[in-house]
């Protein structure tokens, strides 16, 4: 959002609940029931997503579904899997030039869209083009400094990008995540701002898309051009359930196959045909404070010392099995991360000194339909509420978060509850922490950090980049906007008659690498 697992930026997958800044309709209507009954027979599969995508478009899809959708729909020229491994997908080789300012990407032979028309290195540059248009979404990772990268086709299947000037995270990035679209179908659209395509989904990805009931289910069949192996799950379907009870049940009686699940609900399955599947996405899980509406630097950092971190990621998530603590913007797992920040350790008495008397009065958002962010809100507030700083806890639907906090002083939230999964190269939490950068929900401004990214890009030499990041990391804590509570794990259960969990590959965001190399018992 990343890049391991590319750039999803949400409040909460969004990620980014995991990603949650999504929509969340229930499941519901004989279409829905119909649906579900398809996952359990034959070479069907049915998956539970919480909410609807927000956007099916992947010039601009940010958030975990919908980031689903085109990674079951599309095709990127490469991808990084969780240990940061790039593998290619329509690229068959990614060369970066010494001279640290251009990319040529060679396209695979013979690659076809799935209503059988070639794919060729103008699709590349069509899809690359747009998503540079920062008016379109998304476009923060395709410029260096003020000036985009740029695309060019050499021969059907050669692109070669080329770079403003020499950037170590473009040239790590670029291939990576962004998944290409046919000019020959979209061609003629002028807006990609847009949360869907007209017509529906044409792409290279193992299946295509057959049927979308908004708040129910999306179902798949596989793609008949795909250029990898051919899907086992000859009926792929996800399925939109909201309440965790309800896709806890469903699991338990095999009404569908799998799903995300909370740490609480593990022991549960224990005995039954579910087996969970813990693992680490990168995920930063995060208390965001607007700095438009506090902009008092005193009351932000005495709200975070009042704060126990450790009791918030237990109540959250059970158990240090489940999670690991977060002190910076970066995950604890990643490179580049420091945990010699401040981390602000839990002093009520020093709270009060930084509000000298005053009581401020915050109201916190956070999604409905999210339970580890409900404890951690009700956490927060009774935490707050010893050192004088009154909490009122507002649950919103995810799909209304994004929108409200983006309104920046405007909004009717002064803090807010999220996580995101940026990936490996630190450049990517420049779309978050960037003066007006198109991630940046925490209203922060700060020409110093902002410098540092610019530095940090820049700089070929690791230990370098390390050290420069480092320091972007302090000040970004001294400054109080971001109260880092956890890197997650997500849990998958999986109905015992699915195998080949392990060969389809969990990943951040995605669920699965490719839902089609599950087989069915």
């Amino acid at each position: 959002m990343a890049r391991r697992h590319r750039i999803a930026t949400v409040l909460s997958i969004v990620a980014a609940t995991g990603l949650a800044l999504t929509a969340c309709a229930p499941a519901t209507g004989d279409a829905a029931g119909t649906a579900a009954s398809a996952g359990t027979t034959g070479s069907s599969f049915t998956y539970v997503i919480a909410s609807d995508p927000s956007s099916t478009n992947p010039i601009n899809a940010s958030d975990r579904w919908g980031l689903t959708f085109s990674n079951i729909v599309y095709s990127p020229l490469a991808r990084v899997e969780g240990d940061g491994k790039v593998v290619n997908e329509l690229a068959e080789s990614i060369e970066p030039a010494a001279d640290g300012l251009s990319v040529t990407v060679t396209l695979k032979d013979g690659l076809k869209w799935s209503d059988g028309e070639p794919l060729t290195a103008d699709d590349v540059v069509f899809t690359y083009t747009n998503k540079a248009i920062r008016e379109n979404g998304n476009a923060d990772l395709l410029y260096v400094g003020d000036k985009p990268i740029t695309a060019e086709a050499t021969d059907a299947r050669t692109v070669v990008f080329h770079l403003p000037s020499v950037s170590a995270a473009a040239i790590s990035n670029i291939a990576t995540e962004t998944y290409i679209i046919p000019k020959h179908v979209y061609g003629a659209v002028t807006d990609f701002s847009v949360t869907a395509l007209d017509p529906a989904a044409v792409g290279s990805g193992p299946y295509r898309l057959t049927e979308y009931k908004r708040g129910e289910y999306l179902r798949f069949e596989p793609n008949p051009n795909y250029y990898g192996d051919a899907p086992n799950i000859k009926d792929l379907t996800l399925r939109i359930v909201s309440n965790a009870d309800t896709v806890k049940t469903a699991l338990q009686t095999g009404e569908v196959d799998a799903s995300f699940v909370t740490p609480a609900q593990v022991e549960e399955f224990a005995g039954t045909d579910v087996t969970t599947y813990p693992y680490a996405e990168g995920r930063v899980a995060y208390l965001g404070v607007n700095a438009a509406k506090v902009p008092d630097v005193n009351v932000r950092k005495a709200l975070f010392t009042s704060l126990d971190r450790a009791q918030i990621g237990d109540g959250a998530f059970l158990s240090p099995d489940y999670y690991a603590e977060a002190y910076s913007i970066l995950p604890p797992s990643n490179p580049f991360a420091t945990a010699d920040v401040e981390k602000y350790d839990t002093d009520v008495d020093a709270a009060k000194k930084l509000l000298a008397g005053a009581t401020p009065a915050l109201t916190l958002g956070y999604s409905a339909n999210d339970p580890a962010q409900q404890t951690e809100a009700t956490l927060i507030q009774e935490q707050a509420a010893k050192a004088g700083i009154t909490v009122e806890l507002q649950a919103v639907d995810p799909n209304a978060l994004t929108p409200e906090v983006q309104k920046g002083k405007d909004s009717q939230f002064d803090l807010f509850l999220g996580g995101y999964i940026m990936g490996n190269d630190p450049d990517a939490y420049s779309a978050l922490f960037r003066t007006g950068a198109s991630a940046n929900y925490f209203s922060y401004s700060n020409p110093a950090v902002d410098a540092l990214f610019d530095k940090g890009a820049a700089e070929l030499d690791k230990n370098a980049r390390t050290a420069t990041y480092a320091e972007l990391q302090q000040k970004i804590a001294e400054d109080a906007v971001f109260y880092p509570i956890a890197d997650n794990k997500k849990i998958l259960a999986v109905n015992k008659r699915i195998t080949g969990v392990e060969d389809a590959t969990p990943v951040p965001i995605y669920t699965l690498e490719n839902f089609g190399k599950l087989k069915v018992q």
